[in-house]
């Protein structure tokens, strides 16, 4: 039965790769391939913000993490991933789609300075790291599965990143952009389904959730304690620090008009938050169908593939399976052009000026095979898990990134000298925190993430008091007319 299941896996994984690669006829220059030339309709927008990150974390890193912490637990994500999205959608949204950028680091040099935007640029692509990398370490563990042990997960890892890359390489954003519509519809049809078969095997809804609070998984603690200070940290970390990110914004970015970059965003963003709640769910019906599995398990990212494997029909697991991929795949997809498409424009480009369009939109899927690479060697090397490679994916941009954006869209003083306090003093105080709390010299109950993020605010204030006065660089109305143009067909 396991040959055959992932046969049918195989074939959905074609049929992925065959969307894609049909998506890829539209890519006719750079800003195709990068925004989808600022076409996509509010479904597909609304689309591609839930799966911006409703990827691994979301169905086997927070349902594990549900499991052994409870609520606590949840605090970064979905509750913290969820409020970034519609924080996005409602301040964001609008003043950045008006300035007709392909991404963040064109602002950041718009704003402030090319040494600023290559700072920041680096900083974004670092923070990739982790979150791609979840991505490929679930794909390995899927396959791994699947095979029953005959597809190792190191090789798992490079099957899945391959798939991923394939239809991401040649089609960019519309591919990102038609195969995650496409995956939503699996994702949420199959999570459902499967989600309502095993609520009847557990006995419905209200002995599950007696079942959890009983066992303690609601309560959260507020007092001045470490675990308390560390979800507050987690929860900042999330909702804060993944705003100044390419992967948000070029989905906001591509969408047709201003009303669908505002509320595709903010309207997934909320669904992502909701929905996100179903896996977890699912999988502490484990607890109830069979105890053993979460005792037995070396992962407990295996637990809910596990019970779908043991448990249920051979029709669930298709589904079950498919959407799981799915699930992966939407999210990798748009992860791996986020940073490839900043290394592009935002690096590479300012030293080779003279690209041409097709130069640059060469050099981006160059930039896309790259990074899988890089990506899925990081994977391979790891022993972080999912949950843990994504929480820590932010620190770096809360630390530096989110300061100089927020200041450089709604603090008109902001100047070059307040951008580059603020990203030298919040890297240098977090990067300090992170060796004296390693070598225990300095008191874990901060993380040092938030200690850069104070750093960076002082910076900017400091800078703003000290130096010249911020040229008048922008002018959003004029942008938007010029954007606007350029999205004309």
């Amino acid at each position: 039965m396991s040959v055959t299941l992932l046969q049918l896996v195989i074939a959905y994984l074609v049929v992925s790769i065959g969307i894609g690669l049909f998506a890829s006829a539209k890519v006719h220059n750079a800003r195709d391939y990068i925004t989808a030339g600022r076409h996509l309709p509010m479904p597909v927008v609304f689309a591609m913000v839930f799966a911006t990150w409703f990827g691994s974390e979301t169905v086997l890193g927070n349902s594990g993490t549900f499991l052994k912490e409870g609520a606590t637990g949840l605090i970064s994500d979905p509750v913290g991933a969820g409020i970034c999205l519609m924080l996005f959608g409602l301040i964001f949204a609008r003043p950045l789609y008006r300035m007709g950028l392909l991404t963040l680091g064109d602002f950041f040099r718009r704003r402030y300075n090319r040494g600023t935007e290559l700072a920041l640029s680096v900083c974004i692509i670092i923070s990739y790291l982790g979150w791609v990398g979840a991505q490929v370490t679930a794909l390995g563990l899927v396959f791994n599965l699947l095979s029953g042990g005959a597809i190792s997960q190191s090789d798992g890892m490079i099957i899945g990143a391959s798939v991923v890359l394939l239809y991401t390489l040649l089609g960019g954003m519309w591919s990102v952009a038609v195969t995650t519509f496409v995956q939503m519809i699996v994702i949420v049809l199959g999570l459902l389904y499967i989600t309502w078969v095993a609520n009847d095997m557990a006995g419905g809804f209200a002995p599950v959730l007696t079942h959890a609070r009983d066992a303690g998984k609601f309560e959260i603690p507020f007092s001045l304690s470490r675990d308390t200070f560390a979800w507050i940290a987690a929860f900042c970390t999330m909702a804060l620090g993944s705003i100044p990110q390419q992967d948000v914004f070029q989905r906001v970015n591509s969408s047709k008009n201003e009303r669908i970059a505002v509320w595709g965003t903010t309207l997934g963003g909320f669904f992502y938050a909701i929905f996100a709640f179903v896996p977890i769910y699912l999988a502490y019906t484990t607890l109830l169908i069979d105890p053993s599995i979460v005792a037995s398990v070396d992962d407990t990212q295996k637990i809910m593939p596990t019970l779908v494997m043991e448990h249920m029909s051979f029709a669930s697991q298709v589904i079950f399976f498919g959407a799981l991929l799915s699930v992966i795949m939407s999210t990798a997809s748009g992860t791996l052009l986020a940073p490839s498409v900043t290394f592009s424009e935002n690096v590479l480009r300012g030293f080779f000026p003279k690209m041409t369009d097709g130069q640059f939109l060469w050099a981006t899927r160059i930039t896309v095979a790259v990074f899988t690479l890089i990506v899925t060697l990081y994977a391979l090397n790891t022993n972080a898990s999912i949950h843990e490679m994504v929480v820590n994916a932010y620190r770096i941009t809360l630390a530096a990134a989110l300061v100089p954006l927020v200041a450089g869209i709604f603090w008109k003083r902001a100047n070059n000298l307040g951008g580059a306090l603020s990203i030298g003093l919040g890297l240098t105080v977090w990067l300090i925190g992170e060796i004296l709390i390693y070598r225990g010299i300095l008191s874990d109950m901060i993380e040092p993430q938030i200690y850069g993020l104070f750093a960076s605010l002082a910076g900017m204030v400091a800078g703003v008091i000290l130096g010249a006065p911020a040229p008048e660089k922008m002018n959003p109305d004029a942008a938007r007319m010029s954007n606007e143009q350029q999205a004309e067909p």
